[in-house]
Parts: C-alpha cells; sequence; structure tokens
C-alpha cells in the first residue's frame, strides 16, 4: 500500500480553507473513487487527471485508488484539485522517485487532457493564505501574475504537468514568479474640469467623496446626473493595503482582473435597472458575489433609480448599514464584504420634468406620488446627500468652457480630509457609531436647537440625524476646524433638503 498527502486550497467565500488530497493505492480491480464532499466538477477529475497522465507519458496504475479530500465537511468544487491529484498520484505510485510531498509545498490548478495546467478563480485568497505560512504555492501560468501580488509566498507556474514534475525532481527548477511594475499612473478617469456649471452638485461629489458618503442626484434628463456622478471615483483616495487585498480577492474568486485593485484604483459599478436580486446582493447554487460585493471599498452607481424592482432596492438596505451580505444556502453560508458607496440618479417623475420651470411636464400628481414611492422611506433614510441638479440653461450650455477645478485639485482637499478622519477615529465619517459619534460630531447648545427644531419639523428618524451629524462632521473636516459649527450643519441640512429660507435665517 502507498500513501501520498499533497496540499491545496479550496474557496470559501474570499477565504481560502486549506485541503489536503491524501492519495491511497491498494490492492483490488483497478478503479478510482474521490470521497470527501466533492462536487460533479470534483468527480469529473478521474477522467480529466488520467488523460493528462497518461497523454504526458506516465503510468496510470492499475490498482484500487482511494482519493480523500480532507476536511470532508468542507464542500469542494471546480477543478482547482487537478494538479494536486495528479502528484499525489504520481507521488503514491513511485513515479517521483527521490521526492516526497511537503506541507511547504501547495499545489492549485486544473488539468486539460493533454496535461497542460489551466488556470482557475481564487487564486489570490489562496496565495494570500499561503504566504502567511510561507509556503511556496504552484499556480497556472495565467493565474501567475496574480498570485505573486500577496506578500511572502514564493510562487510557481508551470505551463504542463512535466514541468512541474521536472521541478520536483531538480531537473528543471522553475524561477519564482516576480511581479511586474504597475502602471496605476496610466489609468484615465473622467476628469470634473468637464462638468459645466452644477456647483452645488460638484460640492456634493467633493463632500460624499471625503466621507464616504451616500449620495442620490435628482433632476430632468441631461442635466448631468449621470456625468457628474461618473467622475467620483476619480476623488476618492487610493485604496489602503488592506482595502487593496480585499478587493483583489473579490476580483479573483469572480475571475476579472485583480491589478486594478492591487493599485489601489477603487471599483466603480453600474449595474441596468433590469438586474434582480440575486445580481445585486449575489447568489447562485454556489453563491458568488454581486454587484455590491464587487463594488466593496468603491462605488455603486444605480442610474434611473425607480426603474429598479422595490424588491431589489430593499435588498441593499441591510449591506448599507452592516458593509457585509451574508448568503445562505440549504448546504452553506458564504459572507462577502459590501462596503460600498451608493450613488443613485433618478428623475423627479416619469416624463423627467416636473418642477423645471416649464409646462413640459404631463404627469398627473398621483403618478408623480406613486413614481417616487417606488424608492422606500427606509432606503431614503440611508443616503446622506439628496440633491436636486437642475438642467443648464441654453446660454450656459453653450458657452465656451471655462477652466474649473479639476478632479485632481479636488482629490487633495479629499485625501486631506481623510487622513484627518483616519488619525482622529481610525475610519471614514460614515462608519461613525455609539460614542464615537457623539464625541466627535458634538454640537453647541445652539446647532443642538437648531437640529432639534428641523427634526420636528421635518420628521427626521433617528438615523437621518445621526447621518446629517456625519455629513457635517465631514464638511468641518474640509474647513480644517476640531469642531462641527453652525455653518457646516446649515450645509448638511441643505444637502438633506431640510432647509429653507426661514431656517437658514
Amino acid at each position: 500500500m502507498s500513501l501520498a498527502v499533497v496540499q491545496t486550497r479550496a474557496q470559501l467565500g474570499i477565504s481560502a480553507p486549506p485541503v489536503s488530497v491524501e492519495v491511497h493505492l491498494s490492492g483490488g480491480l483497478p478503479s478510482m473513487s474521490i470521497v470527501g464532499l466533492p462536487e460533479t466538477g470534483v468527480k469529473e477529475s478521474r477522467e480529466r487527471v488520467r488523460s493528462a497522465l497518461i497523454t504526458a507519458g506516465f503510468d496510470f496504475p492499475q490498482r484500487r485508488i482511494t482519493i480523500n479530500l480532507a476536511p470532508a465537511d468542507l464542500p469542494k468544487e471546480g477543478g482547482r484539485y487537478d494538479l494536486a491529484i495528479a502528484i499525489g498520484i504520481l507521488s503514491a505510485s513511485g513515479q517521483l522517485k527521490g521526492w516526497k510531498p511537503t506541507p511547504d509545498l501547495e499545489v492549485l490548478g486544473e488539468l486539460s487532457l493533454s496535461g497542460e495546467i489551466r488556470s482557475v478563480r481564487g487564486v489570490l485568497p489562496a496565495a494570500v493564505a499561503a504566504g502567511r505560512l510561507k509556503r511556496t504555492l504552484v499556480v497556472p501560468r495565467d493565474n501567475a501574475e496574480e498570485a505573486a501580488m500577496a506578500e511572502e509566498v514564493e510562487v510557481l507556474a508551470p505551463v504542463h504537468l512535466i514541468e512541474l514534475v521536472e521541478h520536483l525532481l531538480r531537473r528543471r527548477p522553475l524561477a519564482p514568479v516576480v511581479v511586474s511594475e504597475s502602471d496605476v499612473g496610466l489609468v484615465d478617469m473622467p476628469d470634473l474640469a468637464e462638468v459645466k456649471g452644477q456647483l452645488q452638485a460638484r460640492r456634493a461629489l467633493e463632500v460624499a467623496a471625503s466621507g464616504g458618503h451616500n449620495l442620490l442626484f435628482s433632476g430632468p434628463p441631461g442635466s448631468g446626473k449621470s456625468m457628474l456622478a461618473a467622475r467620483l471615483p476619480g476623488l476618492l483616495p487610493d485604496l489602503a493595503a488592506r482595502e487593496r487585498m480585499e478587493v483583489a480577492a473579490i476580483a479573483s474568486i469572480s475571475g476579472r482582473d485583480v491589478r486594478p485593485a492591487c493599485d489601489g484604483v477603487r471599483p466603480f459599478r453600474a449595474p441596468h435597472h433590469t438586474a434582480s436580486a440575486v445580481a445585486l446582493v449575489g447568489g447562485g447554487s454556489h453563491p458568488r458575489p454581486g454587484e455590491i460585493s464587487l463594488a466593496h471599498q468603491g462605488v455603486l452607481f444605480l442610474d434611473e433609480l425607480p426603474e429598479f424592482p422595490r424588491r431589489v432596492l430593499e435588498v441593499l438596505r441591510e449591506p448599507m448599514e452592516t458593509g457585509e451580505i451574508l448568503i445562505s444556502r440549504a448546504m452553506r453560508q458564504t459572507l462577502y464584504p459590501a462596503r460600498f458607496q451608493l450613488v443613485a440618479a433618478m428623475n423627479p417623475c416619469p416624463c423627467g420634468y416636473h418642477g423645471d420651470g416649464t409646462d413640459r411636464c404631463l404627469c398627473t400628481p398621483d403618478q408623480i406620488r406613486r413614481y417616487q414611492q417606488k424608492i422606500s422611506g427606509p432606503l431614503l433614510d440611508r443616503i446622506d446627500l439628496q440633491l436636486h441638479v437642475p438642467a443648464l440653461p441654453p446660454d450656459a450650455l453653450l458657452a465656451p468652457t471655462q477652466p474649473g477645478e479639476s478632479s485632481a485639485e479636488v482629490r487633495q482637499r479629499v485625501v486631506r480630509a481623510h487622513e484627518r478622519q483616519l488619525v482622529r477615529q481610525g475610519c471614514m465619517n460614515r462608519d461613525l457609531g455609539g460614542t464615537v459619534l457623539e464625541q466627535v460630531c458634538g454640537l453647541d447648545a445652539d446647532g443642538r436647537v437648531l437640529l432639534t427644531r428641523v427634526m420636528e419639523r421635518y420628521q427626521l428618524s433617528a438615523r437621518s440625524c445621526h447621518r446629517i451629524l456625519k455629513v457635517a462632521r465631514t464638511l468641518a473636516d474640509l474647513a480644517g476646524q476640531s469642531r462641527v459649527e453652525a455653518a457646516q450643519l446649515l450645509e448638511a441640512l441643505a444637502f438633506r433638503g431640510c432647509v429653507d429660507d426661514a431656517d437658514a435665517g
């Protein structure tokens, strides 16, 4: 009897739990069985591994082969275990003379029938986990650059099974993969300088970027709502090191390019209004991340907000508060991070022209009410900045573009405000809560009187009150002030649509 144990890793959300591939050869009728809660894709590896070994010139043992994927209570899916199974069979059958599997080597990859090693999803989380243990990780060549972005891990990337065997037998050692230089400076983003007018909307973008606040633009068609929203990513600070790995891990398990995240670029997702609830939050029989997780630490832009089905929008409420989404299925639960910044745009009525100062709107009051009620109160409660964006008059629209502040100039102020928040409380203002919120956003006596009067007049909830305080704190950070003063509170109330001339006076 012969036994070989090869180390690999599964995929569970954005984590990569270890899996031991135990290959046992014994007497009896030739057969090959895989145990350890394998799903269909794993069971099919029997034929892939058998054909790959024979095609590559190795002997496939005519014995009883039992393969156990431990731990047995962890579901296994996909072809990521093929390469580990093949190496285990070669080792157990004595075809790798002088080499035995060690815990310091982890193997990941799918095999083609010719023995070529094909790419798999979720390599970056596996590389990060292997790096924590100072282990060497073998991955497909197509995943090499992604894996090498993890720290403290040696990455080997053979193209074919034979290359890996030659390396293990020390005949032709593989050189460790080295990640190439970043091209993050070449990332082209829309510039705020291209926006004509809309000074209040530009100010709202700056505030939203500085504190991570949710933002809603409302206005007639063609007023520039989508154009403004597309310029928010260019104002945001780069991702921190920990955030980069989180965002890159989500991209990895989704089969997307991880380089932008590793370079510090925040994601920008803009799903169509026909997207389903599962498309937004994630799911499926094998849970995959949805749009809110793909927008983690970045921007989720929902254009034509009332056109989304209401039941789809309601699933955003919990992750907007918690910053994560738990997807539960009969066999498993998967937790994905979802700390996104919501930016939405909508028309004020079905035709879009209500309140634009013209008589173009033909919608009845009932139609307008039903259209606006497609967005529930609890969802609006979670949107910090709610701004009307008027259409530009023809003379302003056709006038030559005057050079305004660029995204780079505004971003400098945003970065300074962001740094003040991290130094003071260790998080962005949007994440403030509890006693820290009271300490950081404390008002003087006049400010408390003003806020109390506005809350009573507009019947604001406690959540709305807290979000107004957070916006006011961000405005104070932009002004370089240590305390929230009346000017910042009034501006925060104005961004909420809660201040008129009487209040301001």
